[in-house]
């Protein structure tokens, strides 16, 4: 109920700009009970909050943007600062910042007196402006005597953006005052995040709602597709580490690299502040490359190794069902391959492990399924979800209630690529497709389903193509931390003692690059066609921590698209097996 006391609290009484105010979620638990740690920014279209104790945030939109808020129609632009070159009073307390006058010239600073809602009284403020393309989109406004924040429209692009000089480099910091640090130490290409960091670390990616929050990244994507080494130096507490490490995943950690703060100091303004000018330059020269691929020394996993000294290797996330997460884990970074005799359900197995993540985990992903029809995949995907049929037939179908809830969750959930010109995809058409998927939606896995739809070049092998197709999406689950899953159809096989054997990476047609490149391989096998029982076979384990080569045991349900853990009993009718779902 902490999200609807949030919304029903404060989105219809709270003015446009920043709040403080006491966390729902943490604030009857603390010790210190008055603490004003939730974080609220209202704009005219939306407010997002963010707890800096607890991590609890979310988002609310306005419906229509028809909302009243403090007497004012949220769809009227809110009026223009009346701003003034900079006070003395403004460039002393920028001066104790370690800000030169000439700094803050050339980033447009201005003087404003502005009302802080955390003051309760229009106070002596500076104004940041945010220009896109030449034009003014807003201004960050910040008090001179207090911490209170205010912003004159939604702001959704970098800072300094239109003043940064296009190059190999750039850096990336979490705040203005950052931002006009390293431009205080002579450099010039340097862009702040508008909103501060939105996330707390959780299992290495940040949560679901710091998502809303990225939409400056997609738009600055031609800006950052010209640089070959992006610098992050984002703020050194674990809200600015959850953001360096999202940023880095959807840019893409082959292209970023790390400014690791000394001890005991947060931001580079600090530094400024307390050791100087050349002492922050070396500091933010001395950055390091993230840590995805290339040669480094074994200090440079100290952090790492003593984790596992300390806690071992564990294993991947659950696939939702205990037998298979005896030989099948997942972990980010890495490629499966999944093979099946067509119509045994190899799709259907991948979408339902999708499903239980995005469920257990709020996981996202994006779906690049050439043999569904998106009007014919979501419906099946919303019946993983409903546990009910969506369309009509013996079995009660899911409500319309019900429909819309798992849609919606579907529409959170999954993105998808799908050809609607009806051309033949290419590998570099999915990939750039994928790269936007992890920029715009933050996806934390993909599935490429199946490989024979993907166009070949005309001059290369088969073997040689799919040993490079492999290498280069198994590269980008690594440089992006996602896991993909890839499927591939087996060549036609000849019985054994009057059955069909299940196939393995060998027996994918192509390549035996099938076997060799995947981190893990998957055959959803039917040992009986009119049986719901399915074997899971797993044929590959690059890592034992995750896994081991094996079999498991689930049954299909045909009316709701599930697969449940194989019950207890097993009768010789398939008609009699007893099916219990696994939520």
């Amino acid at each position: 109920m902490t999200h609807e006391f949030v919304t029903a609290s404060y989105a219809r009484t709270l003015s446009i700009g920043q709040h403080k105010k006491k966390c729902p979620a943490c604030s009857p638990t603390r010790k210190k009970k008055g603490d004003l740690s939730l974080s609220i920014q209202v704009t005219t279209e939306f407010m997002v909050y963010n707890c800096h104790h607890c991590g609890f945030s979310g988002r609310h939109d306005y419906p229509e943007k028809k909302v009243q808020m403090n007497n004012l129609t949220a769809t009227k632009k809110p009026a223009p600062i009346k701003h003034e070159p900079l006070t003395e009073e403004a460039m002393s307390w920028l001066s104790l910042r370690g800000i030169s006058k000439e700094t803050a010239t050339e980033a447009g600073l201005l003087s404003c007196m502005h009302y802080i809602n955390s003051e309760g009284a229009e106070i002596p403020c500076i104004a940041f402006p945010y220009v896109v393309n030449g034009k003014g989109v807003g201004h960050k406004i910040r008090g001179i005597k207090t911490k209170g924040f205010s912003c004159t429209a939604p702001l959704r692009s970098f800072f300094n953006l239109d003043r940064v000089d296009r190059g190999d480099f750039l850096y990336i910091v979490e705040g203005e005052m950052d931002a006009l640090s390293l431009i205080e130490c002579g450099m010039t290409s340097v862009i702040s995040v508008p909103n501060g960091a939105l996330g707390k670390v959780k299992d290495r990616v940040p949560d679901k709602e710091d998502d809303l929050a990225f939409q400056f990244l997609w738009d600055a994507k031609g800006l950052l597709d010209e640089c070959s080494r992006i610098i992050i130096a984002t703020d050194n507490d674990s809200a600015g580490q959850a953001m360096a490490e999202e940023l880095a995943r959807r840019i893409g950690k082959d292209r970023c690299w790390k400014v690791n703060w000394p001890e005991g100091y947060k931001d580079a303004n600090e530094i400024l502040i307390a050791t100087g000018k050349d002492n922050l330059e070396r500091i933010l020269k001395n950055h390091s490359p993230w840590p995805v691929a290339g040669i480094y020394d074994a200090k440079h996993f100290y952090d790492q190794v003593m984790n596992v000294y300390e806690q071992g290797l564990g294993k991947g996330l659950s696939t939702g069902y205990m037998d298979v997460d005896e030989i099948y884990t997942i972990a980010m970074g890495q490629l499966t391959v999944v093979t099946g005799i067509p119509g045994h359900g190899k799709s259907e197995f991948i979408d339902q492990v999708m499903m239980n993540l995005a469920k257990n985990h709020d996981y996202k992903f994006a779906v690049c399924s050439f043999e569904n029809e998106p009007r014919l995949h979501i419906p099946k995907l919303m019946s993983k979800h409903c546990g009910k049929p969506f369309f009509t037939g013996p079995n009660d179908r899911m409500s319309p209630s019900e429909m819309d809830q798992s849609l919606q969750f579907v529409n959170d959930h999954f993105t998808f690529l799908y050809q609607a010109d009806g051309s033949q995809a290419t590998l570099d058409d999915i990939i750039s497709r994928l790269k936007i998927a992890v920029m715009r939606h933050g996806i934390s896995g993909a599935v490429i389903d199946p490989y024979n739809y993907i166009e070949k070049p005309r001059d290369m092998a088969e073997t040689d193509w799919i040993s490079d197709l492999l290498t280069r999406l198994r590269m980008f689950a690594q440089a992006h931390d996602i896991h993909l899953w890839f499927v591939a159809h087996p060549t036609k096989q000849q019985k054994e003692n009057g059955t069909i054997p299940p196939p393995k990476g060998y027996d994918i047609a192509g390549s035996a690059a099938w076997f060799a490149k995947a981190d893990f391989g998957l055959t959803v096998h039917r040992p009986e066609p009119t049986s719901p029982r399915s074997e899971i076979h797993v044929w590959k384990c690059r890592f034992s921590w995750l896994g081991q080569c094996g079999k498991a045991d689930l049954i299909f349900d045909k009316v709701t698209s599930r697969y449940n853990p194989m019950p207890t009993y097993y009768y010789s009718k398939p008609e009699e097996i007893v099916v219990n779902a696994p939520f």
